[in-house]
């Protein structure tokens, strides 16, 4: 599979501190890809370093098959991009900030045509001649979308496309990303929102302290952990029965070590132990990012009290 993503050994410093530290990144085409991480975690920087609006300290980066960013003129009009918040003429209105961003685009009279389409597909065709200073964050964040597809790109790079919508937004957002993949468009969504993340990609790449620390397909992470949930009135039968498996014990829910829930099920039954739920126990993905990373750069704890002696 081609990958529309490539990076390889990528750095970026800032005096003495360093947001990205050698990233190893490859996100093939076809697939919605989620970057996650805590705030100041280089997120946001690396999306930049990718579309060559930061240069790189040492490393490499390929877009779309094209070094970056030497060959960005020929890449970034394949491309539809939203980095830390929509960019806009506040004193102009949310059209004809669209139809000044196509002006750098292809001529002709279908112009109209393709920013008419953009907004409608947004949720912002029927906005009328009020100036973008008048809309409110969710408005800002949809035309911000809406000028990101003015090119019908095959790569989309979103940095916190839902902020500032409400969970209607939201939900129309995942949808319509979700019909552009549907029809061959890539979408890489950088993210601090876990569920919007597990809803809508296949694919995750967890940043922490400036470093990659994972980069696996969601369904792999959501495998079955060797452990089964179980509830029952009767947890001490099952303890008994289990001698040993049952790790842990809260009221009438056990967690029991073992990798065959129905098997699980049909020991307890023929013990005459009823059973009232059983599933296999799975991580979140809340769970594995929380494992995996530390507290943001935005977390400014004060300093602990030395014991007395």
């Amino acid at each position: 599979m081609v990958d529309v993503i490539a990076t390889q050994g990528l750095m970026k410093r800032y005096g003495r501190v360093t947001a990205v530290a050698g990233v190893d990144l490859r996100i093939p085409a076809g697939i919605r890809f989620g970057l996650l991480g805590p705030n100041g975690s280089g997120k946001t920087t690396l999306v930049r370093m990718l579309l060559g609006l930061v240069h790189a300290t040492a490393g490499e980066v390929e877009l779309l098959g094209e070094p970056m960013p030497r060959r960005a003129a020929h890449v970034l009009p394949r491309v539809g991009a939203l980095v830390e918040g929509p960019a806009a003429w506040g004193n102009l209105s949310g059209r004809t900030n669209l139809r000044l961003i196509d002006a750098a685009g292809p001529r002709g009279r279908g112009r109209r045509q393709r920013v008419d389409e953009a907004l409608e597909r947004v949720g912002l065709g029927g906005i009328d001649g009020r100036p973008v200073r008048a809309y409110s964050l969710g408005m800002r964040q949809r035309l911000g979308i809406a000028a990101a597809l003015l090119r019908e790109p095959e790569l989309l790079l979103l940095d916190e496309p839902t902020n500032g919508l409400d969970p209607r937004g939201i939900g129309e957002i995942r949808t319509l990303l979700t019909a552009l993949n549907d029809a061959g468009t890539t979408v890489v969504l950088s993210s601090h929102l876990l569920g919007e993340v597990d809803a809508l990609c296949h694919r995750v790449g967890v940043m922490d302290a400036g470093r990659l620390v994972l980069e696996e397909d969601l369904a792999a992470l959501r495998a079955p952990t060797g452990r089964v949930l179980l509830r029952t009135p009767d947890p001490a039968a099952v303890v008994a029965e289990l001698d040993g498996r049952v790790v842990d014990r809260s009221g009438d829910r056990l967690v029991v070590r073992h990798d065959d829930p129905a098997a699980l099920n049909a020991r307890l039954v023929a013990a005459g132990i009823p059973v009232a739920e059983l599933v296999p126990e799975r991580r979140s993905l809340e769970q594995v990012v929380l494992e995996l990373t530390g507290h943001g750069a935005d977390r400014v704890d004060a300093p602990r009290a030395e014991a007395r002696p």
